[in-house]
This record gives structure tokens, sequence and C-alpha cells, in this order.
């Protein structure tokens, strides 16, 4: 899969580029997490405001993966869909697990407010958009959130859409106004300054090497030092290697690609009227929103199951991009870069014990900004022994992903549901 960029947007524009050392020598812990993304990070903050002594290892430097390289769309839902989760755990199960991502949309922004992660620079809600003409399933769609979540969604016609974005693509819409959006690096970097300051030790440039599970101590070994604690909590995300094979077999390494364009706030403020996030409802889709103050717009999409270029991937999305507003056809890219999600087969997290006071928090592709500031909460609450609501996710296993042949497969998937995509948009203008 393709590197990280050293000077992707989110690493150019962090607040704190502050440099963890390493790891060196023997530390002791309450909890060893491995890996320095929002799920590992939020664990940690979770079990660090409960008094845990608690070492966080990041192979790399934190949000390396996906959590650091996202587009910062904060809304509730998994990425497994409604009717997916309710055939595995029945309706009412169901609607206890889209309560626990509205909490996790809660909980991230409350975390923002109180850790003062202005850098975070929330910006408020989020479209979900339409490229076809039919809108029954929409309204019905926002009548039975209001009624089973009291969670407004206001439905959005043509005529609307068209005061806020200078597109043709877009027939319907509902807007979120709960939701919003994020600079996701400079959150995360402030969530581990946060833990910090409450005791909690985070160390980059330290991967694990070696581990002993077996004993009541679990022991994590990495290139110059060891930490020995009670527990371990594995939160490896689309980077998880062999150290674990159960883990690795579980996930599937999934790239999704963005870009972010030249400074041209003039010319983008002609064409999306709106601060809200945007993203449309095709099983493909894309996302873009403004940053910078409206100074740049930033455009995500795409999956790749093997390695490709950013480059090339990018013309893909300025070609999107370009067919949804011709008006941008002169923008220039500035900057491109990828970032690998972890799937589970069943598409939705992974969350729970895998033996006695060894835990895992991972697979949060699609949906992770809401689902890992929720995951984190409940696998605290299980470790603390405050809750059984991890429990919700036992349907959800680590069940094996498939290897070589499950990557096949989701890219085989992923390019016909393009298909299917671009057929319903065609057969409904013609």
């Amino acid at each position: 899969m393709p590197e990280l960029a050293p000077d992707t947007f989110y690493h150019r524009t962090q607040a704190d580029p502050k440099a963890r050392s390493a790891l060196s020598g023997r530390v002791e812990a309450d909890t060893v997490i491995i890996g320095g993304g929002l799920a590992g990070l939020t664990t940690a903050l979770e079990l660090v405001r409960a008094g845990q002594a608690v070492v966080v290892l990041e192979a790399r430097t934190l949000g390396y993966g996906a959590s650091g390289r996202n587009g910062g769309i904060v809304s509730p839902a998994f990425a497994c869909g409604d009717s997916a989760i309710a055939r595995r755990v029945g309706e009412t199960a169901a609607r206890a697990l889209h309560r626990l991502t509205i909490e996790g949309v809660e909980r991230l922004r409350a975390t923002i407010t109180d850790l003062g992660i202005t850098a975070a620079e929330p910006g408020p809600g989020v479209l979900h958009l339409r490229r076809f003409d039919a809108c029954a399933d929409l309204i019905a769609h926002a009548e039975a959130f209001a009624r089973d979540f009291d969670y407004p969604l206001d439905y959005l016609p043509r005529d609307a859409l068209r005061e806020l974005l200078a597109s043709e693509r877009y027939c319907h819409g509902l807007h979120d106004r709960r939701a919003f959006h994020i600079h996701p690096l400079n959150t995360l970097r402030g969530i581990a300054a946060g833990i910090e300051r409450l005791g909690g030790r985070v160390f980059e440039a330290t991967p694990a090497t070696a581990v002993d599970l077996a004993g009541a101590n679990k022991i994590v070994t990495t290139p110059q030092g060891r930490v020995d604690a009670r527990r371990a909590v594995f939160a490896t995300g689309g980077y998880t290697g062999a150290l674990v094979p159960r883990l690795r077999r579980a996930v599937l390494p999934i790239a999704t690609y963005m870009l972010v364009s030249e400074p041209a706030p003039e010319l983008l403020a002609g064409v999306i009227k709106t601060r809200a996030a945007v993203l449309d409802d095709r099983r493909a889709a894309d996302y873009y929103r403004l940053v910078e103050g409206g100074r740049r717009l930033l455009w995500g999409g795409r999956i790749t199951t093997r390695a490709a270029s950013s480059a090339a991937l990018a013309q893909e999305l300025q070609r999107e991009m370009r067919g949804v507003f011709p008006q941008l056809a002169g923008l220039k890219t500035e900057l491109a870069w990828s970032g690998q999600m972890a799937y589970a087969r069943h598409l939705m997290p992974q969350i729970g014990r895998m033996q006695p006071n060894v835990w895992y928090c991972t697979a949060f592709g699609g949906h992770g900004l809401n689902t890992t500031a929720i995951g984190g909460k409940v696998l605290a609450e299980a470790i603390l022994g405050e809750s059984d609501r991890i429990a919700m996710f036992a349907p959800f296993g680590l069940d094996w992903a498939g290897g070589p042949l499950g990557l096949a497969a989701a890219q085989l998937t992923y390019w016909a549901l393009q298909a299917q995509d671009w057929w319903r948009e065609h057969a409904a203008r013609t």
C-alpha cells in the first residue's frame, strides 16, 4: 500500500508537531495499548481519566494511518448498513447499536471541548445527498430517526440544494445539523496531549516486536525496551501486522484517497456556499468540505485493495470533482495522499476480549471518528468493570476476512457498486 507522504495536508497544518520519543528501557503499567490511532488513544484517554497507568506504543507517528488522514466527518452510523446489522442481531439490538454511534458523535464533541482542542477546528453540519430523483425513502428515514432516536434530519429538495451547491448532480438530501467535521490529526494530537497531562505515557517510533500474553503480566517487547502490564489492548487498524495472527487474519487493509486543492477562496465561494461537509449516498461515495476557512477544497473517495499511485487516484478524484462542479475545471490539486483503513468482513468494528486481560479495538473503516470515540469508551468500561456494553459487539467478532481472496472479493464488490451507482443515476436521467 502507498506510504505516507511526508507533507500531507493534515501533517502540514497540524498545530503541534511535537515529536514523542521512542520507548527506552523497561516500564510498567496497568494497561499497554498497541496502536496510536484514534481507537488506541480514545481507549487510553478513558482509562487515564479513571486513574489507570497507561502506556501507548505507536510504531511510527501518532495518526500515521487513516486516523490522521481521513476526511474528518463525524456523523452517526456504522460502515455496515442498518438492515444488515438488523439481520444479524435483530431490530432492537440494531437500534441500540445505532444509539451508540450517536453517543460517539457527542462524546468526541465533548472531548474536543473538555480538552480544549481548538486546533480541531470543528465545523457544523453534514449534508447527505442523492444523485437520482427519488425521495420518499429519504423522508421516511428522517421521520424514523426523529421517532426512534429523537435525532432530527432536515429534508432538502433540489431547490434548497441549489442554494448551497452550484451543481446539477444532486436531486435530494438530508441535512444533519448535529454532525460536524474536524481536522482529524490535530484532534488526535490534542487527545494524546490530554492523556499525557493526566499521567499517561505515549511513545512514537516504538513498534511492538514481540508479545508474551500467556502470564499474569502481559509483556510487550520493542526495539529498545519492554512494557510489563496487567492488560494489553491491540488497536492497530489498517496496519495490523503478524504479531497476533488472529487479529491480522480478521481485518482487510483498504486504502482510501484524498486530495486538497490549491487556494482559491473566491472560486470556491461561488460554488460551495455551505460550511457543512458533503457526502453522497452512493455505495461508492465521494465526500468533500471546505478547509482553511474556505480557501481550499478537500475531496476524498475511491478505495483500492492493492498498491496504487496517489497521483493516479487523484486524477480520478479530480474527474469526479469536475463532474459535480464543472466550474472547478481549472482548479489545481496541490496534494494527494492515501491511508489504510481496517475493515472486517462483516463491516462492523471489532471490539472485545481475545483472552483474559487481552483486548482488541479495531476495524473502524468507513465511519471511524464516531465509532472509535464510543468504541474506546465501551472497551474502557469493560476493562474497569463499569458496564457490559461491549457485549453489543460480540456478534461481530474476529471472523476470518479471507486473506488475499478477501481483498480480491472486496475490490470486485467495490467495482460492482460503482457500476450499480452509475446505472442507477444514468437510468434516472434517461
